[in-house]
C-alpha cells in the first residue's frame, strides 16, 4: 500500500484551501491547510510536502518572499495559485522558482491535472508510488535509481534517473522541476537549435501561446545556475528569431 502524497494549500481565505483540500483529498492526496507563512515554514521544518499550493495575495506578506524561502531551503513541487494574473507577476513567479502558475479563477480538474504533472516531474524515474522525502535540497539516500543514461557536458553530470546535477567540482545544484527537465531536453538534443515551443512541449506537456516567457524565464535561470555568463553564454546560446541552442558536447554512460 502506497503512502498518500502530501500536499500543502496556502491562501488566507479558508473557503478557498477548504475547497481545494476536500477536492484534492477526495482525489487520494493528503493535504494540509495554511493561512499565512510561518505556519507553512514550520510545516516544512515538520513535515514537508511533496508540493505547495501557494497564493500571492496574503494580507502583510509577501508571496514571493515565501516562494524563495522554499527554493532555497527545500526541495518540493511549488504551483503558484493566485488572482494576480499580470504577465510581469507570472514572469516574476517563474523567476522566483514556480513550477506552473494558475490564476483565479480556475477549474479543479486542471488545477489537479497540473498538480500531477509537476509531481510526476519531482519523483524519481521508475517510482510510481509516493513522492520521496523533500525536508532538504540534496537527493535523498537510497532514492530508488531506474537504469537510464547519466549526461556528462563541460563537467557537468546529469544523472536523469535521480533527477540530479552535479556542478565539475561534485557538488549538488538544486533546480526546479522545471528547470530539470529543460536541462534534460537539451542534454538529449546538443548541437540543435531548438525552438521555444519544442522546448515547452517537452518540459510542460502544452504549446507555447504568443506571449508565453517560460521557457525564456528558465533559460535564464539555467544559465545563472551553470555559471553561464547571461551576457556572453557559452552553454545555452539564444538563436534570434529560432529559439536556443545547448553548445556543449554531450557524452551518455
Amino acid at each position: 500500500m502506497t503512502t498518500a502524497q502530501h500536499l500543502a494549500v496556502l491562501d488566507d481565505e479558508p473557503d478557498i484551501t477548504h475547497l481545494l483540500a476536500g477536492y484534492l483529498q477526495a482525489q487520494g492526496f493528503r493535504v494540509t491547510e495554511l493561512h499565512n507563512g510561518p505556519s507553512l515554514m514550520a510545516l516544512m521544518r515538520q513535515d514537508p510536502p511533496a508540493l505547495v499550493l501557494l497564493d500571492l495575495g496574503l494580507p502583510g506578506e509577501d508571496g514571493f518572499s515565501i516562494a524563495r524561502q522554499l527554493r532555497e531551503h527545500w526541495r518540493c513541487g511549488l504551483v503558484i495559485v493566485t488572482g494576480r494574473g499580470d504577465a510581469i507577476d507570472k514572469v516574476v513567479g517563474l523567476e522566483v522558482g514556480a513550477d506552473d502558475y494558475v490564476t483565479k479563477p480556475f477549474d479543479l480538474r486542471e488545477l489537479l491535472a497540473r498538480i500531477k504533472a509537476v509531481l510526476r516531474r519531482l519523483a524519481p524515474a521508475g517510482d510510481t508510488g509516493a513522492a520521496p522525502a523533500v525536508a532538504a535540497p540534496s537527493v535523498p539516500a537510497g532514492a530508488p535509481v531506474a537504469v537510464r543514461s547519466t549526461l556528462r557536458f563541460e563537467g557537468w553530470t546529469l544523472d536523469t534517473a535521480a533527477r540530479r546535477l552535479l556542478s565539475p567540482a561534485g557538488q549538488d545544484v538544486v533546480l526546479t522541476s522545471g528547470e530539470f527537465d529543460l536541462l534534460a531536453a537539451f542534454a538529449q538534443h546538443p548541437g540543435r537549435v531548438l525552438s521555444r515551443d519544442f522546448l515547452l512541449e517537452q518540459t510542460r506537456g502544452r504549446e507555447a501561446g504568443p506571449f508565453d516567457r517560460t521557457i525564456d524565464v528558465q533559460v535564464g535561470r539555467l544559465r545563472r545556475k551553470l555559471d553561464d555568463d547571461a551576457d556572453q553564454p557559452q552553454l545555452i546560446k539564444s538563436v534570434r528569431g529560432a529559439g536556443y541552442l545547448f553548445v556543449p558536447p554531450v557524452t551518455a554512460g
